[in-house]
């Protein structure tokens, strides 16, 4: 079995990438996809540990992305030439804004907390949790370790959520364009995250495929078994690649690598497919 969807501590999970692959590797999973946010600092470190522990890593990002009128859309790029210079400076340039954002952020935290007479946190506390790209789960992180909120899910809703400051995003046909260049191969992330109205969501992905889209990650956490058909489906009809992931952070209760909730269950042949599809590119 395989995972193409997991995140390492740098950017928004919590084991480092060596320690994914020991885990991946102690649950028999053959291939894994690293696919931190708007980050591949994390790639060569899981590639030497796959090499030590006889696990295929390949090399992938998470965009955040925007398309027409929605926001926050994650296209991952597989098989990425993830040592690109001009690649790695766009994306120091995304940090650099991601940090910004963070400490506007913490601010308006920080005067939320002294409404209730609590001691305020601090960017450097949250910035130690992370080993490359900063993002909101890591404040969220330390409000949990404060006792400021119950889980993470709390905390985004109790803090991160109504203290919020606006995200800068990749355009999507920029993304789609920056993938191809690189080499790799752009997939639409939990896609139900477009739109869970079926009608939608094939618009949505069938002017994404003539913009370059090549594949959709029909199997995954936010899919049940029969939105995952109706994406395998919409795949096939469009000549898209399939694949699938849990979107692994290490931080959400019930959610395991491999398997998800419990409901996954990805082939290797989705993996062997992916890497033929760029192949053949």
């Amino acid at each position: 079995m395989i995972d193409l969807h997991m995140h390492s501590t740098y950017s928004d999970g919590v084991y480092k990438p060596a320690e994914l692959i020991a885990m991946a590797a102690a649950k028999g999973l053959k291939t894994i996809a690293l696919a931190d946010h708007d980050t591949v600092d994390g790639i060569d470190e899981a590639l030497e540990a796959g090499r030590r522990h006889h696990v295929e890593v390949i090399p992938a990002v998470e965009l955040s992305v925007q398309f027409e009128t929605y926001k926050d859309v994650h296209l991952l790029g597989y098989l990425i030439d993830h040592r690109d210079s001009a690649f790695l400076r766009k994306l120091a340039e995304f940090r650099t804004i991601r940090d910004r954002r963070g400490q506007a952020i913490i601010a308006n935290i920080n005067q939320k907390l002294g409404q209730e007479n609590k001691e305020i946190i601090s960017y450097d506390e949250a910035m130690n949790l992370a080993d490359g790209a900063f993002g909101r789960p890591h404040i969220a992180r330390v409000l949990v370790n404060r006792g400021y909120a119950r889980d993470m899910q709390d905390a985004f809703e109790r803090y991160l959520i109504p203290c919020d400051e606006p995200k800068r995003y990749f355009p999507m046909d920029e993304a789609l364009a920056e993938i191809d260049r690189l080499g790799g191969i752009a997939v639409l992330a939990h896609p139900t995250s477009v739109s869970e109205e079926r009608k939608t969501l094939a618009a949505v992905i069938g002017k994404l495929a003539e913009m370059g889209l090549r594949g959709v990650e029909a199997h995954n956490n936010m899919c049940n078994a029969d939105e995952s058909a109706f994406l395998v489906r919409l795949a096939e009809n469009l000549g898209l690649a399939v694949t699938g992931g849990s979107d692994f952070h290490g931080i959400e209760p019930g959610i395991e690598m491999g398997t998800g909730r419990g409901q996954l269950a990805i082939p290797h042949t989705l993996a062997t497919a992916l890497k033929c599809l760029h192949h053949t590119a």
